[in-house]
């Protein structure tokens, strides 16, 4: 076995070279190939006092058992909120990633919600550590907003025009892929960083310009500027926008996964009930690969909306004058309180001093384009989005999407393709969630959305 092996059925890196000093014994013993070793060492340490008298095994036992406690903070670290009516599980889970040993601060944006680990629109920042899952499955899930040069009136008078440059230009539903592979530079990127982006670069080259599913979309709509933006270098106006939601596809969830499940496995003792929380040092060999990793996938994630962009308005017939794109799931190494952190960003968007970004409602109510204002409590941070309000079980009980469809088309907005699990009933008002976040953020522009694509009802990737 390797040490990736071992580390896989719970081995600490302490014990790593004494393992493998059992297995040499052992193979070179008289009985060797009649054990299974795996066996035996997955039992060993998961019940080290049953083998300290064990011919091979006790001193790696008696090891394991002397290992020392983790201990959790006594007092969790702080954390600020903004908005009200989230869900008290979500504050449950922000409690206990501040629990975490090496926790510096969080905070909890105004569309948080459960999550898997961390809830979704959960800031954390740890001293010398990456969580795989308080990044999120989707690594670096993102927004990208292009303004056209194509006329806002031809939103309502020509349709299929627009249709057809969607469908043309990107693929959704879980597994989707494009005929004809796409080619960006990323590709030229070092994919053999690690085991696990070698073996996906494949599936990033036949899945690269996709949408994918669950609250991924690719829309069309009018950006309104009250007054013109230095930032945009644009004049105060309407104009035609495409805007887009999607992330690293199926080669960042393989990453989380494999990264997670070595992070789990590897939870010292004291903190095993962490589980989804679980950490990787960044002095670590699997830390530093997983950081390598994210970063590539968040190179992946941006290719991908550039090409989806790029076909999009190619078969629109229209040229991209203007632009916004943020990543909203990913970690970053920024300077805090003057302490260098790890801040990870499940759902919630980098607000810097001067930090542009974008904020989507739901496909009936606006998006923002934002201009941080770098407040330090929210480690300059706000949110990704409205925020769900029920699951995706509940929503296809109570919402019919046919209904729902035609009622969106009575007030302006036609929808390709959809699921009842992403109609806007499922989301909180936007508007209440930029009032409050109006401390964090101020609004450059809105964005209406006027033709929709998202994936029809089924496995959510997001």
């Amino acid at each position: 076995m390797n040490t990736s092996q071992l580390h896989k059925i719970g081995v600490p890196d302490h014990a790593i070279v004494p393992a493998i000093q059992t297995i040499q014994q052992i193979k070179a013993s008289e009985h060797g190939r009649e054990i299974n070793v795996k066996t035996l060492l997955t039992e060993v340490v998961a019940n080290p006092a049953a083998f300290v008298e064990h011919e091979f095994c006790g001193a790696l036992a008696q090891l394991l058992i002397s290992e020392p406690v983790t201990s959790k903070r006594e007092v969790p670290a702080a954390y600020k909120t903004w908005g009200e009516e989230i869900d008290p599980a979500a504050h449950a889970q922000m409690r206990t990633a501040c629990l975490l040993p090496m926790a510096h601060g969080a905070a909890l944006m105004p569309d948080a919600h459960v999550g898997y680990g961390l809830p979704i629109g959960g800031v954390l920042a740890l001293e010398n550590a990456v969580a795989p899952y308080a990044v999120g499955v989707d690594i670096a899930c993102r927004m990208k907003l292009s303004v056209l040069d194509v006329p806002p009136s031809e939103l309502a008078t020509n349709f299929e025009r627009f249709r057809h440059a969607i469908e043309a230009g990107t693929r959704f539903g879980v597994g989707s892929v494009h005929e004809k592979p796409q080619d960006h530079a990323v590709l030229d990127a070092d994919w053999n960083i690690t085991r696990i982006t070698r073996e996906h670069k494949d599936k990033a080259r036949r899945q690269l310009g996709t949408s994918g599913s669950g609250n991924h979309f690719v829309e069309f709509g009018e950006l309104t500027l009250a007054a013109a933006s230095p930032e945009l270098g644009l004049e105060a106006g309407t104009y035609t926008a495409l805007l887009s939601h999607s992330g690293s596809r199926g080669p960042g969830a393989a990453v989380c996964d494999t990264y997670s499940r070595m992070a789990q496995a590897r939870l010292p003792r004291g903190c095993e009930d962490f589980g989804r929380l679980a950490w990787l040092s960044l002095d670590s060999e699997a830390g530093q690969e997983y950081w390598a990793a994210m970063n590539l996938m968040g190179d992946f994630a941006a290719a991908n909306h550039d090409v989806i962009h790029r076909l999009v308005s190619k078969k629109l017939g229209g040229r991209i004058i203007a632009g916004v794109e943020n990543h909203h799931n990913f970690a970053w190494k920024e300077v805090h309180f003057g302490r260098e952190l790890i801040v990870h960003r499940k759902g919630a968007t980098p607000a810097g001093q001067g930090v542009l970004g974008v904020i989507p409602g739901s496909m009936a109510d606006p998006a923002f384009i934002v201009k941080g204002k770098g407040v330090v409590e929210s480690y300059e941070s706000a949110s990704h989005g409205a925020g769900r309000v029920m699951s995706r079980t509940k929503a296809r009980d109570q919402f019919n999407f046919s209904k729902v469809r035609k009622e969106l088309e009575a007030k302006g907005v036609r929808v390709i393709s959809a699921g009842s699990d992403e109609v806007p009933g499922v989301y909180k008002n936007i508007l209440s969630v930029m009032q409050a976040q109006s401390d964090l953020v101020e609004i450059l522009a809105r964005f209406d959305p006027k033709i929709v694509k998202m994936s029809d009802d089924g496995k959510a990737e997001d």
